[in-house]
């Protein structure tokens, strides 16, 4: 199991959602803000979370994201799984070379035992312990300010007034006297 630039920012979106477990479904642009995340990257990571079935999602004006299940029922194994594909180097530890004659090397069997501890490790962490230390910590998180344009608004130049007349028929009027 690899711990990859994709599964940590999995698993700090998921522990936002665990942080606001009892709140609103929290829209994907609200992550976006909060851990300066691309909204694309984001829509990628909650596509596999949501076959997983570790979150669901609320469409519509106040949609969001949700936990699907309570966040101590949910470990980082499952989010980092959900995520990342199995590496098939880790799935095969063995090289071709090591196939054909047979001999298995000492570094594969030191890799794939180690592989199975990070994974007995990442699975003995659950969302909610992690949730539970930040706000042990003191985070809270707070509904990002939602960016709107300022519009300068400029007083209209005053109005000149004019003796000319306004329309073709006053014009006509004007020089028939």
């Amino acid at each position: 199991m690899r711990l990859t630039t994709k599964g940590r920012l999995a698993v700090t979106a998921m522990v936002d959602l665990a942080l606001t477990e009892n709140s609103a479904p929290v829209p994907l642009a609200t992550l976006c803000v909060r851990h300066g995340i691309s909204l694309s990257y984001l829509e990628q990571l909650f596509s596999g979370l949501r076959k997983h079935q570790l979150v669901r999602s609320t469409r519509g004006p106040g949609g969001g994201y949700r936990l699907a299940r309570d966040s101590m029922d949910i470990s980082v194994a499952d989010i980092i799984v959900a995520v990342d594909a199995p590496s098939q180097r880790s799935a095969h530890w063995q090289s071709k070379a090591e196939k054909s004659t047979g001999k298995q090397r000492v570094d594969g069997v030191f890799w794939s035992e180690l592989n199975r501890r990070i994974l007995d490790l990442l699975s003995s962490v659950s969302l909610g312990s992690l949730a539970a230390e930040q706000k042990a910590r003191g985070v809270v998180l707070t509904a990002p300010e939602s960016p709107r344009k300022a519009v300068a608004v400029r007083p209209l130049p005053p109005r000149p007034m004019t003796t000319a007349p306004n329309s073709v028929f006053a014009l006509a009027q004007k020089f028939a006297r």
